[in-house]
């Protein structure tokens, strides 16, 4: 890539030809003042040969004219090689049939020897023309016709015309720092003699632009200047994109492999990050790869636990089943079993139950609006046998759901009833852009060597009625999915948790 942005400017020049048009253009305005200054030269020579421009039948449209209060009429170059159409060689001059005004032909003439000896130095072909295309002065083509030259026949209306053509020659192409031979196209101006509002004739002139090779050329020190500052930001720009780009890019890669072979200790974040992009990219990365190895784990303790929970009450069920194959047990025993069979399918619905209460709460969306206070007011009347005191912030609004929040809520109370609580006190407040929930019961509390085991899923000290252990996992998936959070806050009596959801 970079060695393709490196041939940008030779291409730019090759391709587009920016430097060929320019010197296109700076040949063609050398013409257009040496036009000039001719024109000048001989409308002098008229007035002082006692001629007047009423001696010139042809007008020029007043459009083309200078404005009465704006003696200047500017000539503009116009070629781009670009854009610009090489004509081929110009067509050879072709007899006349009209008479030649000879006393015009004189005065042209008469500069001709001046334009020849300037012309060893600015190398420009002239050729003076009347004004119905015929040759006047001029090396070679007197008397001869090129009104059916396009540049001639848009002079003969007073307009300025400039053509590039293309050059043949029949010598051999000479070296690229020749100074009139190096190109292989051919400028041609045709620029109208106009005197007041009358054409008096046209000058015509040509000239091979220079080489852009040879400007190159003649710039070489400059130019291997250029190159080797060009060469040098290349470089820099290379070392930078490796430096900053390549180099934590590659690093994050071997990462990724570290991280794919069960390597923990490929977490921390990279010594280089490089550029802002790839720091926010590798922090992410690397964070979505911690928690799918968080989740990873998580579904194996929690495959784990599932299968030790369904393993108990199944191997109670199939013994029972099993003795009750035996027609010497008493309606009693056989009562008592069937009993057992009844409980513990009882416990695997409750279970399957709460799994799947657990598997929603896992996914849960954070969506919806809460008013905290009220949805309390409405889940605590479902426990009549419960005093419920509730104070706080009534207007604080959680991004929550009624439905999750209610589901919160039960398994809050429900916890609180199963452990002897008459009595519930909640405080709702909002603070730093959350709404805080404390949840104080009167219960038989939870005991401190229990206090760090009460949000292990399944972790349960009445297993024996039937508690599956879920109520506190399944209220911290939900919050968790809500960018929330519950935690156990040791108290002297009963049980007290406090929760955390984002206001809306």
């Amino acid at each position: 890539m970079l060695a393709f942005v490196l041939c940008l400017p030779l291409a730019s020049i090759l391709l587009f030809r920016f430097y060929d048009s320019q010197l296109v253009r700076e040949t063609e305005n050398e013409l257009i003042a040496q036009g000039a200054f001719v024109r000048a030269g001989i409308i002098e020579l008229l007035k002082s040969n006692d001629f007047s421009p009423e001696s010139f039948e042809t007008r020029v449209p007043g459009k083309l004219l200078p404005k009465s209060d704006d003696p200047y009429l500017l000539v503009l170059p116009k070629l781009d090689l670009a854009q610009e159409t090489v004509l081929p060689r110009r067509d050879d001059a072709r007899p006349v049939s009209l008479p030649v005004n000879q006393r015009l032909s004189d005065v042209f003439n008469s500069v001709m020897p001046i334009i020849f000896e300037a012309q060893k130095t600015t190398l420009a072909g002239f050729r003076l023309l009347d004004a119905n295309g015929t040759v006047l002065a001029g090396r070679g083509e007197a008397g001869m016709s090129l009104a059916h030259v396009r540049e001639v026949a848009v002079a003969m209306e007073g307009r300025y015309e400039s053509v590039v053509r293309s050059r043949k020659s029949n010598t051999p192409t000479p070296p690229i720092y020749s100074i009139s031979r190096g190109a292989t196209i051919r400028i041609f101006v045709a620029m109208p003699i106009i005197w007041e509002d009358r054409l008096v004739g046209i000058s015509y002139m040509s000239r091979t632009p220079s080489h852009f090779l040879r400007e190159m050329y003649a710039q070489k020190e400059k130019l291997a200047l250029a190159v080797l500052f060009v060469m040098a930001i290349t470089i820099a720009i290379a070392v930078l994109f490796v430096r900053f780009i390549k180099g934590p890019i590659d690093a994050l890669n071997l990462r990724t492999l570290q991280i794919s072979r069960g390597d923990r200790d490929a977490f921390h974040p990279l010594s280089k990050h490089g550029t802002r992009e790839i720091a926010n990219l590798s922090k992410g990365l690397l964070s979505m790869s911690q928690k799918l190895q968080d989740r990873a784990e998580y579904i194996k303790n929690f495959a784990s636990h599932v299968s030790h929970e369904l393993k108990s009450p199944l191997t109670s069920i199939h013994g029972a089943a099993e003795l009750l194959k035996d027609n010497d047990m008493s309606n009693e025993e056989r009562e008592r079993f069937l009993n057992n069979i009844i409980a513990d399918t009882g416990r695997l619905t409750k279970l399957l139950e709460r799994l799947r209460d657990l598997a929603r709460a896992d996914i849960a969306e954070p969506d919806g609006r809460c008013v905290v206070f009220h949805q309390i007011m409405q889940t605590g009347s479902d426990w009549p046998d419960v005093k419920l005191t509730i104070d706080g912030d009534q207007e604080a609004t959680a991004v929550i759901n009624p439905e999750n929040m209610n589901i919160i809520l039960s398994n809050l109370f429900q916890n609180s009833a199963n452990h002897g609580a008459t009595e519930v006190d909640i405080e709702v407040k909002a603070q730093d852009a959350s709404c805080l929930i404390k949840f104080h019961d009167n219960g038989s509390g939870i005991s401190e060597h229990n206090a760090d085991k009460v949000f292990e899923l399944f972790f349960t000290t009445r297993r024996e009625e039937g508690g599956t252990g879920m109520g506190l996992g399944i209220i911290r998936s939900i919050l968790a999915a809500h960018n929330g959070e519950i935690r156990h806050i040791p108290t002297s009596q009963g049980a007290c948790f406090e929760l955390r959801i984002p206001l809306s």
